[in-house]
């Protein structure tokens, strides 16, 4: 029995040493440019993976807290941020393919490590002895000052507040309790996710009627005609609640019932009271937040979460966004008013309802303008935007991009670039995955595989990656996109520029790990290119014949660029004050989340032809994602965009020198040195507001 036990002792330890040496996360990925070797990633392989890397991070965290020597700027806080390279590895590729390639096994593995992850970031924050070294370098640099550059400081501060904010001064009860806070908040965040992923993919509106398609555009109803058939329906047209379908059908259906359905399906997600309500959900949520604030000495989450912000006050934040609503609310009320005139001219008279709102706003586009989005799609193939995007990156900055089609991809449709610089040297890696599925959340985002720093005197470049969810290619015809999300396409590619750019010493201030409220500058400012009459005849060619978009058209888009400002401002703005409302509650509660969303959206007097961008039960951004009490950042950054494009706008759209001082004073830096520190290093002044109203059209 004995020999038995041996043998299989020994024959478990064999197993594990080739399941070792076969998981590519257990050593730095042997690939070119250090991406991640897909066509060898087994989903098996993540959990030991993420077992080991916290193992190890573990041992790392315990030699800096062992070490015999005084603690120092570089044997504690650089060493601290260099640790858990294996589990930083794994975590940034799993992570990313949950939410952009998802499936139930990978869900499984999330709702498996999450709570082991939360516990081992507890574990790293509430450490007494590694906290006790991280003061003493930090009492250091009070007494003198001298001893680090800039962006040391920098470093240093960022992570003695980070362990302040964790807990690390909180008795041990209190430390108890927020751990069991950090670990329910990380649960209940998966599953809100997890339940808008299912709820997304479980509706489909199937039309089995020709005439119930009236007013849709061939490229619609090819696309529609598409997706049945992958769903395995014949001669019929599926249209689901990912924006390239239920956009376009609420835009030119004319069969007003089905345009209510498919509307009312995607403002109801995880609103139903069925397994996927996410309501108890938020309602929890917001109550944990507001009790790990008032442990931590905050009398509100939005108060714990902007003093590492710009805003810094939910006070500086309401007085933005109560001044931009002042101006976009009687916008808003003038074009309803407009709209509910049109519908009376066609006889058939009913109240403009949400549902009706894209369909006659579209109308009068094309009645005031000459101009619908249908006109514009032909000139906006993705293969064209993005090569677009890359001519403007190259005027801007002398970027070029070189496709790389034997790097190994996560999905056949992802495409892989290597980036590199006026004078050929490395930059790095950006992968592009553009189209919807069932196992892709929605929305789009950037991020990474690998960030960018400097270890042991050599520049580690970084792996970035933009997803999105755009009109995918239909019949003969190429992904024809809308002018929306050829805005979105730039945006998020304006995020990957700030993390290629980053020329920081140091992971935890690289790239894009700055302030919520400046991260939005880089990928906003670039949306100002994205239709610019010069910029548009670069990239603007007919899918079919080649043809530049015409000027006439282009004129036509640069007089419409205001139009419907007042819907889209207000619609985004009562998203911003919900969040905001949503956390700045003081004392925990049982709230019925339909009742304080509707008495929120009351008070400010949000028209009830227009509904707020996010729901609460599918508000992704605040309840699984990083913006909770930080969605007014996209408003607050706009600021920052329109008056910083001011000066291309005065100086040239491609001017050299501006376009060099941004990268240098703002692309290439991270969070080295405070953001406004940055904006005014490369404006010379403060930001003036006025331009963002000027941009929406709200003033002259």
């Amino acid at each position: 029995m004995k020999k038995i036990l041996s043998f299989i002792s020994v024959l478990i330890v064999m197993i594990s040493c080739h399941q070792t040496k076969e998981n590519p996360f257990f050593s730095m990925f042997e690939t070119p440019y250090g991406v991640p070797p897909f066509d060898q990633i087994k989903t098996e392989y993540y959990e030991p993976a993420f077992e080991e890397g916290i193992k190890q991070q573990n041992a790392e965290i315990k030699a800096i807290v062992e070490n015999p020597e005084s603690a120092s700027f570089e044997n504690t806080i650089v060493a601290l941020d260099n640790s858990g390279a294996l589990l930083e590895q794994v975590s940034l590729v799993f992570f990313a393919l949950d939410g952009s390639n998802t499936d139930s096994v990978m869900q499984k593995i999330a709702t498996n490590v999450s709570p082991k992850l939360s516990e081992h970031g507890d574990n790293i924050y509430l450490n007494e002895k590694l906290f006790t070294r991280i003061k003493a370098v930090h009492d250091q640099n009070v007494k003198n000052s001298t001893i680090l550059n800039v962006g040391q400081k920098r470093l240093l501060d960022k992570y003695y507040k980070r362990f302040v904010r964790s807990g690390i001064l909180l008795n041990e009860l209190e430390k108890a309790r927020l751990r069991e806070i950090n670990k329910e908040l990380t649960m209940l965040s998966l599953s809100f996710g997890q339940n808008l992923l299912a709820e997304t993919n479980n509706y489909k509106l199937i039309i089995d009627n020709q005439s119930d398609l009236a007013g849709l555009p061939e490229g619609i109803i090819s696309a529609a005609a598409a997706t049945a058939k992958s769903n395995g329906l014949e001669d019929k047209w599926l249209f689901t609640l990912q924006k390239p379908s239920w956009i376009p059908f609420l835009q030119y259906a004319e069969n007003r019932t089905l345009r209510e359905k498919l509307y009312k399906a995607m403002y109801m997600r995880c609103d139903n009271n069925n397994e996927f309500d996410n309501k108890e959900i938020i309602n929890k949520m917001v109550n944990l937040r507001l009790e790990r604030a008032n442990l931590l000495g905050y009398k509100t989450h939005a108060d714990f979460v902007l003093d590492e912000t710009m805003a810094k006050t939910p006070e500086n934040v309401n007085k933005l966004l109560n001044e931009v609503w002042k101006y976009a609310l009687p916008q808003a009320k003038k074009e309803a008013e407009e709209l509910q005139q049109l519908i009376n001219k066609g006889g058939v008279k009913f109240k403009l309802q949400s549902w009706d709102w894209w369909f006659y706003a579209e109308k009068l586009r094309k009645a005031r303008y000459n101009l619908d989005e249908e006109s514009l799609r032909p000139y906006f193939s993705l293969e064209n935007v993005r090569n677009g995007i890359f001519t403007v990156a190259n005027k801007l900055y002398g970027l070029n991009f070189e496709v790389l089609n034997n790097i190994a991809v996560y999905r056949s449709d992802v495409t892989v670039f290597k980036v590199t610089d006026a004078d050929g040297s490395y930059i790095g890696i950006i992968y592009l995955d553009y189209f919807p599925h069932e196992g892709k959340r929605g929305g789009a985002w950037m991020g990474n595989f690998s960030e960018q720093y400097v270890k042991q005197g050599k520049d580690i470049r970084p792996v970035i990656y933009n997803v999105g969810n755009f009109t995918k290619p239909a019949g003969e015809m190429p992904a024809l996109l809308s002018p929306d999300e050829v805005e979105t396409m730039f945006h998020e590619f304006g995020h990957a520029l700030h993390g290629l750019l980053s020329t920081c010493n140091y992971k935890g201030v690289s790239g894009t790990n700055v302030a919520r409220d400046f991260v939005e500058l880089p990928s906003q400012i670039l949306e100002h290119w994205a239709f610019h009459p010069d910029v548009l005849p670069l990239y603007a060619k007919h899918w079919k014949t080649g043809e530049i978009i015409p000027e006439e058209l282009v004129k036509k888009l640069k007089k419409a660029n205001t139009f419907n400002q007042g819907f889209m401002t207000t619609e985004l703005v009562a998203a911003m004050l919900l969040d905001m409302n949503w956390h700045t509650i003081t004392e925990k509660q049982n709230i019925n989340v339909r009742s304080f969303e509707k008495g929120v959206l009351d008070k400010i007097g949000l028209i009830p032809e227009i509904i707020v961008r996010y729901r609460s039960p599918y508000f992704a951004h605040i309840f699984d994602g990083g913006y909770s009490a930080g969605y007014y950042s996209y408003l607050w950054s706009e600021v920052l965009d329109a008056d910083a494009f001011e000066l291309f706008e005065e100086k040239g759209v491609f001017d050299a020198n501006i376009a060099k001082s941004f990268r240098d004073n703002v692309l290439s830096k991270g969070d080295g040195e405070d953001p406004m520190v940055l904006y005014k290093r490369f404006r010379g002044t403060d930001p003036n507001p006025i331009y963002l109203l000027k941009n929406r059209g709200f003033v002259e």
